[in-house]
């Protein structure tokens, strides 16, 4: 199986545009391009039944968050706060940035 490709990176925010939750935004926690995966802070969540580990501890339910195809979400742009495409280019110092195609302005963060 080929790795895949995702213009996502962690911290990005973004918008869910398909599924239960959809229309929700959320901060990118990890990503999974093997899978074209994201794990997004508050969204898709379940619930996972533990069993009791030591004598004293209970089981109990733990909400987490599960992973969602990078299809279902959408980058926000920083600089104009749209949803919109992504695109890449190279600049002439030869760093290639992500690029918001509706205002052309860079999507990485400037330190």
């Amino acid at each position: 199986m080929r790795q895949g490709r995702t213009y996502l990176k962690k911290d990005d925010q973004v918008e869910v545009i398909a599924g239960k939750d959809k229309g929700r935004v959320g901060k990118v926690l990890n990503v999974i391009p093997a899978k074209s995966q994201a794990i997004v802070e508050r969204i898709n969540m379940i619930k996972r039944h533990t069993k009791p580990t030591e004598m004293n501890q209970q089981g109990q339910i733990v909400e987490r968050e599960a992973p969602i195809h990078t299809s279902n979400l959408q980058l926000i742009c920083p600089e104009c706060t749209k949803t919109g495409r992504i695109g890449k280019k190279t600049l002439e110092d030869g760093t290639k940035v992500r690029f918001c195609k509706s205002c052309g302005e860079s999507i990485e963060k400037k330190s």
